[in-house]
């Protein structure tokens, strides 16, 4: 079953303080594995919680929002 896609606007419009690894890849088209090596790399930012590995919103629209480029 294909997941729903996800938008870089849906997550500039979340509230939330941090992001899955699954989100960023919906967002931007690619497999969660990519993001992983992303991370892993540190290309991507991310913080530990517990087990559980995010990504901070603020600081992933940062590096891939167009909109905050302009």
């Amino acid at each position: 079953m294909k997941q729903p896609t996800l938008t870089i606007d849906d997550i500039r419009a979340s509230r939330a303080f941090v992001i899955t690894r699954l989100d960023a890849a919906r967002a931007l088209g690619v497999d969660p594995r990519t993001i992983t090596a992303s991370i892993e790399g540190g290309t991507i930012p991310s913080v530990k919680l517990g087990r559980r590995v995010v990504i901070p919103r603020e600081a992933f629209l940062r590096a891939f929002d167009q909109e905050s480029i302009r």
